[in-house]
């Protein structure tokens, strides 16, 4: 069964190596017999050794969000956890991902690419970067990569627990960061990298997630540059960054936070070589990289030869809802055009270390005027998460398992938009589209493994304006939960997050404490889940007034199309959004839409429900 992420079991999966039975140490053959064997160096490891380094990296991202969450000012950060942090090795290479947002982590290795090809890190350099068509996602999500250098005797490295002299990452001057024993090598042996979504990067909307024609209106967009050098902050592009954003104080407690997480994954990887020797740890990173690979290539060997494809829709580009006709309370004219992604999943016979699934998106349609718009790091970001998820929760989660999957993404279309095309809804509406079409093509070779439809949409929900308590400006930014697809054994659950989000919700106390809001409903929205042999899980009503000027912005989607069921399954209701003026009457809104609100009135926001499985009875 495939596991799910959500508000009640953080991340996407929880991994792990191959276990043993007894405390002593064992050698375990990795890989089935119907299955080319690996190199030879290879074929047989310590299965106790794997588990054991799996399971420290893993530790290491933990932490690393761990001291993110805690340290950072926004509650999107601190109580929604809208984060990400990965461990990398030299190459760039994930090794470790925290259990974290899955349409973060997939991704995140590509802007590490982009910031070590742009870049020449030394030690104290920290990379930031936020262009989506540099492996970004969409202009919030900032991105920061820290290089990790482990000093080394200059007698050489026997890979001893003791050799290795530790190089301090960012702290004091030059000298005190180096030992006399140590040189430090010209390039780093790890990277890390933490990711975070900023409430507001600036742009045309408050919270920087409008419906935008391209994207220069969405943003400040970040190349990669030295938000650090030498431990110090460079200060002139700190104040650039700043300059450009609604909320910089936030903005800046928000990235010094990341800073802190960055400099705890790089302390515990100089710790971990400390003690067991930096070659044994770089050797024993590259066989959990084979490692993945070997068990995505067992699993993908026993399913099905064949071609199997499906498509489904974004409801529209969001651009018919114009502000004008919403202040007017004026009823929305024409009827958008959906938006067509389609893919074809080809599964053919094994052969060694060469890909041998081929998930193919040509036939979907151009990228868009509106900012739904998908980059190629997203499609990609979908592709991982949806392969990991057919694996079992053990299995590490690297960048080897993508190996055998090679993913063709025509350029200029929805899945892998080109500049200067609005990206800010592809990160959250698009490729959650992306991954419901992959699971309803792999539905037909995998039947009883692969769930309905969730609710597919993050609900997207930002409210800005000035804050009457001391006159500075706010910007508010929420996911909203929705309904779990039903899957072949039981029923889906309500009020989750699923797939490529994995963030909590803001508290109600949260939300009235931070911001001038007034929180008047949340609750399940009962009945929106597809009937079936299985139910879907029901969405959220979520229901919120403003108590100043705003500026409120949605971006969401399953409006027109409910969430497909499976096995004669019924739909998902469709989600729905109004507006609630002072005197009580209702203005309904489609997904995409930004207006203005006045003091006393409310917005009210229905999620969808998620598909039922399995024609019901009766």
């Amino acid at each position: 069964m495939i596991p799910w992420s959500g508000t009640s079991a953080r991340g996407v999966c929880k991994h792990g190596a191959a276990r043993a039975n007894t405390g002593r140490r064992v050698q375990y053959t990795l890989l089935p017999s119907n299955i080319s064997p690996p190199d030879k160096d290879h074929a047989v490891r310590d299965a106790i050794e794997l588990e054991v380094f799996k399971h420290l990296f893993h530790s290491i991202a933990e932490e690393m969000g761990a001291a993110l969450r805690r340290t950072a000012f926004s509650p999107n950060i601190k109580e929604r956890r809208d984060y990400s942090c990965a461990v990398f090795d030299g190459a760039g290479n994930v090794i470790a991902m925290g259990d974290h947002m899955p349409v973060h982590l997939g991704s995140m290795p590509m802007s590490v690419l982009a910031a070590i090809a742009d870049l020449e890190l030394g030690p104290g350099d920290l990379a930031m970067l936020n262009d989506p068509f540099r492996g970004g996602t969409h202009l919030p999500d900032i991105t920061l990569v820290a290089p990790v250098f482990i000093g080394r005797v200059d007698a050489g490295d026997s890979g001893s627990p003791a050799s290795p002299v530790l190089a301090r990452w960012g702290e004091g001057s030059p000298a005190r960061r180096r030992t006399k024993t140590a040189r430090v090598p010209n390039k780093p042996q790890f990277f890390v990298a933490s990711r975070a979504h900023h409430a507001d990067v600036g742009g045309q909307y408050a919270g920087s997630m409008g419906i935008c024609r391209e994207i220069y209106q969405e943003g400040i967009r970040i190349p990669p540059v030295k938000l650090m050098r030498g431990g110090q902050f460079v200060r002139d592009v700190l104040a650039l960054v700043l300059n450009n954003v609604r909320t910089p104080r936030e903005r800046e407690g928000d990235l010094g936070a990341q800073v802190a997480a960055c400099h705890t994954g790089g302390q515990r990887l100089r710790e971990l070589c400390a003690r067991y020797g930096l070659a044994r740890v770089q050797r024993a990173a590259s066989e959990l990289l084979d490692y993945s690979e070997e068990l995505m290539r067992a699993f993908l060997a026993e399913v099905p030869r064949g071609r199997y494809a499906a498509e489904d829709f974004l409801d529209d580009d969001g651009l018919g809802a114009t502000e004008a006709a919403l202040e007017a309370d004026e009823a929305l004219e024409g009827d958008p055009k959906p938006v067509r992604i389609a893919v074809q999943v080809t599964f053919r016979a094994p052969q060694r270390r060469e890909p041998f699934v081929e998930v193919d998106f040509t036939g979907s349609d151009p990228q868009v005027a509106g900012s739904v718009n998908a980059v190629e790091a997203i499609t990609y970001s979908a592709c991982f998460y949806v392969f990991r998820c057919l694996l079992e929760e053990d299995v590490p989660a690297t960048a080897g398992l993508m190996r055998p999957v090679r993913v063709i993404a025509p350029r200029g279309t929805i899945v892998n938009a080109l500049p200067p095309a609005a990206v800010a809804g592809g990160n959250v509406e698009c490729s959650q589209r992306i991954v419901d079409v992959l699971l309803r093509a792999l539905a037909q070779a995998l039947p009883q493994r692969i769930p309905a439809a969730a609710s597919g949409t993050m609900n997207n929900l930002t409210i800005g304006g000035s804050d009457p308590s001391s006159n500075e400006p706010f910007a508010y930014y929420e996911t909203i939960a929705g309904g779990m697809g039903a899957r072949p054994t039981k029923d889906g659950v309500s009020g989750i997050h699923c797939h490529m989000t994995n963030s909590w919700n803001t508290p109600a106390e949260a939300l009235e404490y931070a911001y001038p809001f007034r929180v008047w409903r949340y609750a399940l929205r009962r009945g929106s889940g597809g009937a079936g042999k299985f139910r879907g899980g029901d969405g959220i009503v979520r229901e919120v007034e403003v108590l100043t000027e705003s500026q409120v912005t949605l971006l969401a989607d399953r409006r027109r199309f409910g969430p497909y069921g499976l096995e004669d399954g019924s739909a998902g209701a469709p989600g729905r959004a109004a507006v609630i003026r002072r005197d009580g009457s209702e203005l309904a809104l489609p997904g995409k839409f930004s207006t203005r609100l006045h003091p006393g009135e409310r917005i009210r926001i229905e999620s969808p429900g998620g598909g039922g499985w399995g024609k019901g009875i009766g």
